[in-house]
């Protein structure tokens, strides 16, 4: 049962998430919940707005606990900044950057913060979408973009969509996971969306 305290706290991270997406229709389609609902939310109704399965699904995309925990704080490691230098670099010139490094140093702790204050940002975790349908249709869904049509009008989408927004970045962690085909729609996705769309791999 998701008590109204959750509510809130799920609500505050809609709120501030709403800060990088260039719309509420948008940012409302990245969270897989309609318009209505979301302006519902946003104006402080929680109560029989969404169910319980879209406020789990809420939580899970923006990082917010259905528990009390410990809130983890930012601490500005050599790793931190080094990656942090590299994602603004890449998202403020357009170009595509690969990563490969220890594990358990704070790439993917960092590229998750990254996302959360930069306007059209994504992080995709490849580890969790191998196959090449479930990696566009993630890819569309962050962005906004419908990704729940036919395959070929997704991808059509999402590429006009990216060559359309003001400096796009695409992080790719745990890229490694992928299966062969994915990385082949990566490579087609890269050659449609050039000098438009950032990507940043890591792993």
């Amino acid at each position: 049962m998701i008590t109204t305290e959750i509510r809130q706290k799920i609500t505050a991270a809609i709120t501030v998430a709403r800060r990088n997406y260039p719309s509420d229709s948008k940012h409302a389609a990245s969270l897989g919940i309609t318009t209505s609902a979301y302006s519902a939310v946003k104006n402080g109704q929680t109560d029989r707005v969404l169910s319980d399965a879209n406020w789990i699904s809420i939580a899970r995309k923006l990082g917010v606990s259905l528990r009390d925990e410990i809130e983890w704080k930012a601490a500005k490691t050599p790793v931190f900044q080094y990656v942090t230098a590299q994602l603004e670099f890449c998202q403020q010139s357009g170009v595509s950057g690969i990563l490969c490094d220890e594990p358990n140093i704070g790439k993917t702790f960092t590229a998750r913060l990254y996302v959360q204050s930069h306007r059209n940002a994504v992080y995709i975790d490849c580890s969790q979408v191998k196959t090449k349908l479930k990696l566009i249709r993630k890819i569309a869904a962050e962005f906004g973009v419908d990704s729940k049509g036919r395959y070929s009008d997704v991808y059509g989408d999402l590429v006009f969509y990216l060559r359309s927004i003001e400096q796009p970045l695409i992080i790719l962690d745990e890229a490694g996971d992928l299966q062969y085909e994915a990385f082949l729609e990566l490579k087609a996705l890269w050659n449609a969306t050039e000098r438009c769309c950032a990507w940043y791999m890591m792993g």
